[in-house]
């Protein structure tokens, strides 16, 4: 499944990186207040290296040793290279990826020898379990806690403090063992620095963690918790992916990477932890006590409002004898989410088409918040269709509960291609007829168009050709270059092209 060596820690990713001239240390100090980001978006925007701060300014004025890592995932280039691969052959992982989702049984011995790779995968998902690890060189418990020594970034004039935004959070549901690794949730949620030893945690309802969080307080007990701060690129892709529910983001990292995760047990509270981490911060997140928690610039382009979330002390902090601290920014796009949204959206085509067949292709906009607006490309058959697939995508996946608008296209339309799909909606759409509206369905509550929190309208637009019932007009015949004459035209300019420049 990879091309790449594996990447067992972000060092050997970030030695990776620098051996393929990827990677720009930056010697001179730079603050964490706003400069960095300001720094970041413009290397990003021009699709540079990743950046190592190697001289963080504190908001005091004074310097800290811990170099600040940003970028990590700032081309797509990048992001497939995380995941082992090149940017062409991301197509490929994604249909082992719906394989894996739903396996077929193997046919013969011939068919069983060909599927070794899926083995090979699926069992170097077990962790290895290690009693010593380079995270835990350096142990601070009780007092020496301290997280105004991490040069955690305000990002935007209008933040209300630092923020950690490349946190792999770390649970596990009540009435499980630290052993059962299987039933951990990884996902990335941001936490806003509180005091020194506390922390805000926002993970939303619907999000794993949070899931876990209820069974823990539904029990009246707090929830343990750790938060990865910089740790192998398999890992912090698979915790931002769309998993199915009963897949642990790190066992899942171990098929990526195509080795068995090494897992120390954390020091102060029941779980396991990345063994070739920077940084870990362990503790307990209460089961009632909450703190105003933003208002932050969010990937909408806006800052959202301040609202209540569970807050977490901070019982350890575990790190490397010289660590790294893993760092982002979210905006209007461009960033860092919706570029790793783009390859993302590519790997999961081959799972939509295993459930809606006759899509073609599919395509999220980073312009538009990565999920917000859809454009799919469909084989059209019968009447109807169109319609069939947007009610299939919006109920599919979580993440397309959050698509207010959806657009379907026929084969021809290239939907990454914004002049093919506007003729698509010039020529083949009335809006009378093609535009189906939805009421009161699930949004995202940080879109502050919808009239409600959390509740809003969708909107399905049929830009394909009409056929049969769906219309009582002839319709007009697509005009097209003869292959002939085409093939012609090419092979006249490409000889009258020479004398031209001359």
């Amino acid at each position: 499944m990879r091309t790449l060596p594996p990447f067992p820690s972000m060092r050997s990713f970030l030695s990776w990186c620098d051996k393929t001239e990827q990677f720009q240390p930056v010697s001179e100090p730079v603050s964490i207040r706003q400069q960095m980001t300001a720094v970041h978006r413009n290397m990003l925007e021009r699709k540079g290296p990743v950046l190592q701060f190697d001289q963080p300014v504190l908001c005091d004025g004074s310097a800290v040793d811990i170099p600040v890592v940003v970028n990590l995932f700032g081309t797509a280039d990048r992001v497939a290279s995380g995941l082992g691969i090149t940017l062409n052959e991301v197509d490929d992982l994604g249909a082992f990826l719906a394989a894996l989702r739903t396996p077929t049984p193997p046919d013969g011995l011939r068919d069983t020898l060909s599927r070794w790779p899926m083995l090979k995968a699926a069992l170097a998902t077990r962790p290895k379990i290690v009693k010593s690890a380079p995270v835990q060189q350096v142990v601070l418990e009780g007092s020496d806690v301290d997280l105004g020594s991490i040069p955690v970034q305000i990002h935007w004039p209008g933040d209300e403090g630092p923020l950690i935004t490349w946190p792999v959070v770390v649970t596990r549901p009540f009435g499980t063992e630290k052993a059962e690794i299987e039933t951990y949730n990884a996902g990335v949620y941001r936490a806003q620095v509180l005091e020194h030893e506390r922390l805000i945690m926002r993970w939303l309802p619907h999000r794993g963690g949070a899931a876990h969080h209820r069974t823990w307080a539904q029990q009246g007990e707090k929830t343990p918790i750790a938060i990865v701060l910089g740790t192998d690129p398999a890992t912090l892709l698979s915790a931002a992916l769309p998993l199915p529910e009963n897949v642990s983001e790190l066992t899942f990292a171990g098929a990526i990477n195509g080795m068995r995760p090494r897992m120390v047990a954390a020091k102060s509270v029941p779980l396991m932890v990345p063994a070739e981490a920077e940084i870990v911060l362990e503790g307990w997140v209460s089961p009632t006590e909450t703190a105003l928690e933003g208002p932050f610039g969010d990937h909408t382009g806006y800052y959202n409002k301040a609202e209540r979330f569970p807050v977490m002390q901070v019982t350890a902090v575990t790190h490397r004898k010289h660590p790294l601290y893993l760092s982002t920014y979210t905006g209007r796009p461009p960033d860092e989410p919706a570029i790793i949204g783009e390859v993302f959206n590519r790997l999961a085509l081959p799972t939509i088409r295993a459930q809606i067949p006759e899509i073609r292709d599919l395509w999220l906009p980073p312009a538009a918040c990565s999920y917000r607006m859809a454009v799919a490309s469909i084989d059209k058959r019968y009447p109807g269709q169109a319609r069939r697939v947007m009610m299939a995508l919006w109920g599919m996946l979580p993440q397309f509960s959050y698509t207010k608008i959806l657009i379907i296209v026929d084969s021809d339309i290239d939907v990454r291609n914004w002049d093919d799909v506007a003729w698509a909606l010039a020529t083949r759409m009335d809006p009378s007829r093609d535009v189906m509206l939805l009421q009161d369905t699930p949004m995202d509550y940080l879109d502050f168009a919808s009239p409600h929190p959390g509740l809003a309208g969708k909107m399905g637009i049929d830009a394909t050709t009409k056929i049969d019932s769906e219309t009582t007009r002839d319709w007009g015949e697509v005009m097209e270059t003869a292959h002939e004459d085409a093939a012609f035209a090419a092979d006249l300019i490409a000889r009258l092209t020479p004398k031209v420049t001359t």
